[in-house]
């Protein structure tokens, strides 16, 4: 026989839809006690209706033709988990004050709506096994087994672990150092990065204690949140309890109850912190099934509720931490466009001279011949190429990795730092003698009670961004040799301290560093200049050698550029260019698309890059794969030396790739055509192949014959004049200029001192 289907509320009553503020006189002496008729006379809404209109909205709240969370609840006691994830969006459409009352006061009512999730799963699984036994065998059907289906059902759920409510929802986002006064107690949003994660440990949410002489059993509960404790009764209550002494009870962690509780260590996000201030950091608690659910360097959103904790003697003065109630992982770091932006940037990516217009606006204060090369690598790193995992799970990194070596005062920190500000959607700018290993990694940190716990570095917090670090030269060779793995896996491994575990760090890595001498010598090979291994040197994808030369016409130039510079009347408008608008930048991206002239300003070229980045994913097809290889045979015949300093490796051919990529992606190309591999084969020769194939200059051959000349012409101890001696080198074809540079070198070694001012030479070795 076939029975209709049964509808889930047939024979049972129901309140929905009703408003919170009316209910029955009747239904107040029944629902509530008498604390909560208190709670009622302060606000006008007692715990017990939220309790029953909660219920109601698990149960009858649709989308479409489906109830949502009837089926959540039904898959969750099945799965035997005890996490419901609640939308607040949802809430706010079956009953906006409902949602109201849970962000103004979430801690008094979330643990009713928990008992609410409680009651709706025992009606639902109620009704599921009255209507099988209906199914199964209509003719046996009687109430006796109805009513013991449920009441087994019921024991069930009273034994199994509470539901866990998890908030989550589109709230505007309240940034870590706008938490204030106002914001205590109630529910908010903040975006943050989790740098520190504790161990997990045990929260007593109610305790069973036991008289150890008279076995008086007393059941306290803990209340007051994540870092709440409670005080043992000093004397017995029991009927002897005069003669059982002070403090007689005890804890029976048997007939206790406990929760897992772990603190996190949040910190502001990287591009959120305004300029000059430190990164502010907050104190959060996770319970139970929120534990372990982010390890160090995860960017995430927290649903939380600002609690006070008292952490000083004076009472009235007391910190903050987040009781969290929702975690997020956003996708990855956003930066908010407008349609009018989107539009705007796409008639940018197809101007023809798209390449030419964003390089210009690369550090557009910073003039020089030998800077154009260096801003077009600058821009590839920050587009960066496209990231792929291969079917045995092995990834390739996308991101590139460009170092300049070179003299001082050649603007190699100005770069840096205009990167680490454009760098979208992060950037971090350091400097290599301030930085050790475990600052740019990890670190495992002992707290104050003894116990380890993980912190992550730059390169950590920087996951999907740039890092940029100056004096790269100045770190110490342990410290660089720690940021090998991250520069190519991308990953940083820690196995310390009985912690072991992996973290992403997805990051580019722009670098800038002196030669051995300070400055480059001409008279030193590469190898000689460049004070870095050959291990780190492979892992970087360009390396500029950056010469200060001296050439009257480009010094000029320079000149000029620079007092320019001094005295430009818009020094000021670094404030107005931040202020800008998205209306602004999409007028600026789209007048400079229409005409080809002009330079994006730092919010501009930021927003572009973030569009670019996030919109296209280039590849490479046959024709420009082939391009690639037999070019890269060629480059490693006409390598030179196989002991270079700087070798060309798959690595190199790796790098080209990317680049290739890269000058893709700024034109929204899905695929690498035929100028992008050629464009890659010049950048990568003016950078990475001239360093490698640079030599001692055909000076120095002169030089050896130079010193060895001076070595036999001075004897130790004999003073001789420097004109004459550098008389008798010219008469006998020794240049003036090497001499000079030869008697430089020996004072150095202190093989010869100069006396009365550089007039007089004498060998003392």
């Amino acid at each position: 026989q076939q029975h209709p289907t049964m509808d889930f509320d047939e024979t049972r009553l129901y309140y929905s839809h009703q408003s919170l503020r009316k209910r029955n006189d009747d239904e107040d002496a029944n629902a509530i006690n008498n604390d909560n008729e208190e709670q009622e006379e302060n606000d006008g809404i007692s715990p017990a209706v939220v309790r029953r209109h909660f219920r109601e909205f698990l149960r009858n709240y649709r989308n479409g033709n489906q109830y949502y969370y009837r089926d959540k609840l039904t898959r969750l006691h099945r799965r035997q988990s005890e996490k419901l994830q609640i939308d607040l969006q949802h809430l706010g459409e079956y009953d906006p004050e409902l949602l109201g009352l849970l962000r103004m006061h979430p801690t008094k009512y979330i643990p009713f709506m928990e008992l609410a999730s409680m009651d709706a799963l025992k009606s639902i699984l109620y009704e599921n096994d009255r209507q099988q036994t209906v199914d199964g065998d209509s003719t046996n059907n009687n109430e006796d087994e109805t009513a013991a289906a449920a009441s087994t059902n019921e024991s069930e759920i009273m034994s199994s672990s509470p539901i866990q409510l998890l908030f989550r929802g589109s709230l505007a986002l309240t940034p870590l150092r706008k938490i204030q006064s106002q914001h205590i107690n109630q529910l908010i949003k903040c975006p943050g990065i989790v740098i520190s994660t504790q161990p997990v440990k045990s929260r007593a949410t109610s305790l069973t204690i036991r008289c150890g002489r008279c076995l008086d059993e007393q059941r306290l509960s803990v209340e007051g949140g994540a870092f709440a404790g409670t005080h043992l009764p000093r004397r017995c209550s029991g009927p002897e309890g005069d003669q059982c002494g002070p403090f007689p009870y005890a804890v029976v962690p048997d007939e206790s109850k406990f929760c897992d509780r772990q603190s996190w260590k949040v910190q502001e996000v990287p591009e959120s912190v305004p300029t000059g201030e430190m990164p502010r950091s907050l104190l959060v608690a996770v319970e139970r099934g929120l534990v372990d659910t982010a390890p160090p360097g995860t960017r995430v959103e927290l649903m939380g509720i600002p609690t006070l904790l008292t952490t000083s003697a004076d009472k009235n003065v007391q910190s903050v931490y987040l009781q969290v109630v929702g975690v997020e992982r956003p996708k990855a770091p956003t930066v908010s466009l407008t349609p009018a932006e989107e539009t705007a940037f796409a008639a940018l990516a197809k101007h023809p001279k798209v390449y030419d217009i964003l390089s210009r606006s690369m550090a557009p204060s910073l003039s020089g011949s030998y800077t154009v090369d260096i801003k077009k690598a600058i821009l590839c790193l920050l587009l960066s190429g496209s990231r792929k995992k291969l079917p045995d799970g092995v990834r390739l990194r996308g991101d590139i990795n460009v170092l300049l070596l070179g003299d001082p005062s050649t603007a190699k920190s100005q770069f840096l730092q205009f990167a680490s500000r454009v760098a979208a959607p992060v950037g971090i700018y350091t400097s290599g003698k301030g930085s050790s290993a475990a600052g740019l990694t990890a670190s495992v940190v002992k707290d104050k009670a003894g116990e380890f716990y993980l912190e992550g570095g730059a390169m950590v917090m920087a996951d999907g961004g740039v890092v940029c670090i100056d004096e790269f030269d100045k770190m110490r060779p342990q410290d660089r040799v720690a940021i090998h793995e991250a520069m190519e896996q991308q990953t940083i491994s820690i196995a310390k301290a009985g912690i072991t575990t992996v973290l992403n760090a997805r990051t580019s890595v722009l670098a800038a560093a002196n030669p051995v001498f300070g400055r480059y010598d001409d008279l030193k090979s590469a190898e000689e200049n460049i004070d870095l291994m050959t291990t780190i040197l492979s892992r970087f994808d360009l390396i500029f050698l950056v010469r200060d030369t001296r050439d009257e016409e480009r010094d000029i130039q320079i000149c000029r550029h620079v007092m320019g510079v001094h005295m430009s009347k818009n020094n000021g408008s670094s404030s107005q260019q931040t202020d800008e608008t998205s209306a602004d930048i999409a007028r600026l991206v789209q007048k400079i698309a229409d005409t080809g002239e002009g330079e994006l300003s730092i919010a501009a070229l930021k927003k572009y890059i973030y569009y670019c980045r996030t919109r296209c994913q280039p590849r490479l097809d046959e024709t420009s794969g082939e391009q690639l290889v037999s070019h890269y045979v060629q480059i490693r015949n006409s390598a030179g030396s196989k002991n270079s300093s700087i070798p060309i490796t798959v690595r190199q051919l790796e790098a080209l790739v990317r680049l290739s990529e890269s000058l893709a992606k700024l034109r929204l190309d899905p695929q690498v055509q035929p100028e992008d591999v050629q464009e890659a084969l010049r950048l990568f020769s003016v950078s990475t192949m001239v360093a490698a194939s640079t030599q001692a200059t055909s000076v120095q051959n002169d030089y050896g014959y130079t010193e060895q000349f001076l070595q036999l012409r001075l004897k130790k101890g004999q003073l001789v004049n420097r004109s004459r001696l550098l008389e008798e080198a010219a008469a006998q074809g020794h240049s003036a200029v090497v001499v000079a540079q030869a008697l430089h070198a020996m004072v150095g070694r202190g093989e010869v001192q100069e006396r009365h001012s550089g007039r007089l030479i004498q060998k003392i070795k």
